[in-house]
């Protein structure tokens, strides 16, 4: 009988999982995560870990399971907390989540479940894997998305690995949530009617600004606000083949200086903002609200522009460099001077985008028939062929 260790968040989801698991035959074991120490930055009547823990518990022990908490708080602290904390003060917004299943649920939990001696490490995941056999004898893993497109989370799955995907059962990628939540409540699981937890990833709600700014300090700055005209481009700083330069220039951000705008209001650091960002710029009286378009972590300068289709906004082309650049699909990977028509999306929920892939020396060129607003550095650009994610990166 194979054995997988299911990683049980107290969540309807991974309920679930556990549940179907058991159905078809494997013997299974419920882990749970303990990722966080600090409550003082969680607000603590949105499901804290304890409460979670707990219901996580009662899960296993209806489900007749072996259950125990694992504590990878350390981990969690040193390859997430840090790595946010030093993505901000760099002006770039990390996506913890991506990271999260990364480094910890595919990596250091996985590993804690093969030592205990799984074959397999399952999740509540709304995606599906698929296998190819070689004529080699090799497999081919793919990750495709969930059915239920409302719910569907391979986005944060696309920096899997062919080995981590090797070792993987998504077990409610078939199903929608209310397909899940039926489950759940025919089985009398404790879970069936809990809200999906919000915030970070197997943490819960925490009010980011204050948890950042344990380390980051507040830094008063201003805040300017760039006319649509004056939205423009830095010169190109790339020189490659006629369309690599083309490409280049449009994946340019744009670069504004005081002179560009006027001086609407003052914040508490611009390290705190991120592009697209509307709440919390506490500045009124214009006609269309505020958006940031820009932050300059380096002068603490961040500049806004009026409405959502602020020219300011939008871009049609990124850049991954190669250190960021990873493939779920390695044997599809570009060689330079490669192309590859794909659908790609640049947050999670984001409806699938079509682009192409251009390989040049350094680096990717993501170029979207569309422009795309709020391009964001430091989040993950995905791409997809059909339905299966077959690569990502970090957008610079």
């Amino acid at each position: 009988m194979k054995k997988v260790v299911v990683g049980l968040s107290g969540g309807v989801d991974s309920s679930v999982a556990a549940y179907l698991l058991k159905q078809q035959g494997y013997d299974v074991i419920g882990l749970f995560m303990k990722n966080w120490h600090d409550d003082s930055v969680t607000i603590s009547d949105e499901c804290p870990w304890l409460e979670d823990s707990n219901d996580a518990l009662i899960v296993a022990e209806k489900l007749g399971i072996p259950f125990q908490t694992v504590d990878l708080s350390a981990e969690y602290k040193e390859r997430i907390v840090d790595y946010m904390f030093n993505e901000y003060e760099r002006g770039r917004t990390p996506n913890p989540d991506v990271l999260c299943n990364r480094e910890i649920k595919f990596d250091v939990f996985m590993k804690i479940a093969l030592q205990l001696g799984a074959d397999y490490v399952a999740t509540g995941h709304y995606c599906r894997k698929d296998v190819t056999q070689n004529s080699d004898g090799s497999e081919t893993y793919h990750l495709l998305a969930g059915v239920d497109a409302n719910k569907d989370q391979s986005y944060f799955l696309c920096q899997l690995s062919q080995e981590q995907l090797a070792k993987t059962l998504f077990p409610i990628g078939a199903l929608t949530k209310p397909e899940v939540r039926q489950l759940a409540a025919e089985n009398k699981l404790i879970t069936a009617d809990k809200k999906d937890s919000q915030g970070l990833c197997f943490i819960g709600k925490v009010r980011l600004p204050e948890f950042l700014q344990q380390k980051l300090k507040p830094k008063k700055g201003v805040i300017i606000e760039v006319p649509a005209d004056s939205a423009h481009y830095a010169d190109d700083r790339h020189h490659f083949g006629k369309k690599a330069e083309e490409l280049a220039h449009k994946a340019q951000k744009p670069a504004y200086s005081i002179d560009d705008g006027k001086v609407v209001g003052e914040h508490q650091g611009a390290h705190y903002f991120t592009i697209g960002q509307r709440k919390g710029l506490n500045v009124g009286g214009t006609q269309e609200p505020l958006f940031v378009i820009e932050t300059d972590v380096d002068q603490n300068i961040i500049y806004t522009g009026q409405g959502k289709s602020h020219p300011g906004l939008y871009r049609s082309t990124l850049f991954v460099e190669d250190d960021e650049l990873h493939w779920v699909r390695p044997d599809l990977s570009l060689s330079i001077d490669g192309t590859m028509k794909v659908r790609a999306r640049i947050r999670y929920r984001q409806p699938l985008q079509y682009a192409t892939l251009y390989k040049v020396d350094g680096g990717l060129y993501v170029d979207f028939n569309e422009p795309q607003s709020a391009i964001t550095e430091g989040q993950f650009v995905a791409w997809y062929i059909g339905d299966e994610l077959i690569g990502s990166g970090v957008i610079s």
